[in-house]
């Protein structure tokens, strides 16, 4: 039996950053997708919010429910990578601007997930 319950809802989760963030950048470590709510250095802890959503700047023509990618530079892009980090919420022009967009938190989607 499950004792001590951490994170009853986890909405938000501390983990070990895999490269530096700052606050309010998406962050993808292993399978979790969010936005780091503080600025953490390689190695710290960082408090990685998994649920919601934000707005954040999005390379790239959208549309509502269109996923939405990682760049190496920590940004996000509408260009389809390796990367799926969340959904679009608003239609947006091209370009790089402001986009609300929700992570996929702690479950990302893969093909085995769809449908």
């Amino acid at each position: 039996m499950a004792k001590n319950q951490k994170y009853p809802e986890n909405k938000h989760i501390a983990l070990t950053a895999d490269k530096d963030y700052k606050s309010g950048q998406p962050v993808a470590i292993g399978a979790y997708r969010g936005v780091a709510l503080i600025d953490a250095a390689e190695g710290d802890r960082v408090t990685v919010w998994l649920d919601g959503s934000w707005e954040i700047d999005v390379a790239g023509a959208l549309t509502e429910g269109q996923v939405v990618y990682l760049t190496g530079s920590n940004g996000l892009t509408a260009t389809a990578n390796a990367n799926a980090w969340g959904v679009s919420n608003q239609a947006k022009a091209t370009g790089t601007g402001p986009a609300e967009v929700a992570p996929f938190g702690m479950i990302p989607p893969t093909p085995a997930s769809a449908g």
